[in-house]
């Protein structure tokens, strides 16, 4: 059974048991599970597809929150040659990393 998501603009096949990182979400402190609504085709123990159009209606998918971790550091340079002009900036994204718990086709 496996379910294909949208989230942040990204698109994930998820299974059961499956950890992902989607992007960082504004929940509460207390907050133990994420819902996504927006499941674009699931599959069922029989091996049945369901195709959405563009979402497959009453489908869910419920995952757990493990923990907020960052990502790698991305460098960017901006470079002007013959100018020693030179700019440097950082960058590292959030994300959130939650286990797949259940998918309700």
């Amino acid at each position: 059974m496996y379910a294909i998501i949208q989230d942040g603009g990204k698109q994930y096949k998820v299974s059961e048991g499956d950890v992902i990182e989607v992007e960082r979400k504004d929940l509460p402190e207390d907050a133990k599970e994420v819902t996504f609504d927006n499941v674009l085709l699931a599959s069922d123990e029989n091996g049945d597809v369901k195709i959405g159009t563009p979402q497959v209606d009453g489908a869910t998918v419920i995952a757990a929150v493990e923990g907020e971790i960052k990502g790698k550091k991305i460098d960017m340079i901006k470079f002007r040659r013959r100018q020693a002009s030179m700019t440097r900036k950082g960058h590292r994204q959030r994300y959130l990393r939650v286990k797949i718990t259940e998918i309700k086709a």
